[in-house]
């Protein structure tokens, strides 16, 4: 499947949302007293997880976003010299 620059788009999106709503979740548990040890636990895992899943994401956006960018110039490069004609 080709990645187009909508694809990229989504991507950085979900990667931005991500790092977004798990820092606010770090913050709010940094807040949290009183909890068992399990808690933290669970929730630093979580908190991990979905942090990688986002630099994974955010990588393949910023990868897709390069290719899409590079088929455009190569695209625009070949139809600007279709019209010429050697002698």
């Amino acid at each position: 499947m080709k990645l187009e620059r909508k694809h990229a788009l989504v991507l950085l999106g979900i990667a931005i949302w991500n790092v977004v709503t798990y820092v606010t979740f770090i913050k709010n548990l940094a807040a949290t007293e009183g909890r068992p040890t399990g808690y933290y636990v669970a929730h630093t895992v979580l908190i991990v997880v979905n942090l990688l899943i986002a630099g994974l994401l955010g990588t393949w956006g910023v990868r897709a976003l390069k290719a899409a960018r590079a088929s455009a110039s190569a695209s625009d490069s070949d139809s600007g010299s279709a019209g010429k004609v050697n002698a």
